[in-house]
């Protein structure tokens, strides 16, 4: 089966229809989309910050993280959720987008290095002490992490206007 009759299967389900139909669908999912983004990005920029040592400095490295990973994984949640209904809605705009599969790839590298960043210390037993100070590489990892949240921001962004 080609990817157009899959869009074309997609388009034409009632699913997409009604999503499409009910003005106030899409604006909505795009308005909760756009919330979800902002939560995200703004809890992975504190705590990026925080390992990067240019933030908070004076809290704990391992409070910082667990206190923000909750909210980065609940707004992806979110993100997948509103976006699917976006791509149910307008799957022949979205699904041949290169910029679309563009995002794709740096949400899954971007919250796979946001991930690996933070594993070690939401799994540290509680007892043990934090260091005041992440290892460079995991500083350069946290900086890396801030420029592709940034540009998966800037490629969703990107989509209404390529082809």
């Amino acid at each position: 089966m080609s990817s157009s009759l899959i869009i074309a299967w997609i388009y034409g389900s009632p699913l997409s229809t009604a999503i499409r139909d009910i003005l106030w669908v899409i604006p909505t999912v795009q308005s909760i989309h756009i919330i979800a983004i902002t939560v995200l990005f703004g809890s992975a920029l504190i705590s990026d910050l925080r390992l990067a040592g240019v933030f908070a400095s004076d809290e704990p490295l391992r409070g910082i993280v667990r206190r923000y990973y909750p909210w980065m994984r609940n707004a992806l949640i979110v993100l997948l959720c509103t976006g699917l209904v976006m791509i149910i809605a307008e799957p022949d705009r979205v699904l041949v987008n290169s910029t679309f599969w563009l995002k794709m790839v740096l949400v899954v590298a971007a919250f796979s290095l946001t991930w690996l960043l933070r594993r070690p210390l939401l799994r540290r037993p509680a007892g043990n002490v934090d260091s005041d100070d992440a290892p460079g590489s995991v500083k350069a990892c946290a900086w890396l992490s801030i420029g592709l949240w940034c540009v998966v921001i800037i490629c969703g962004r990107w989509i209404a206007y390529t082809i």
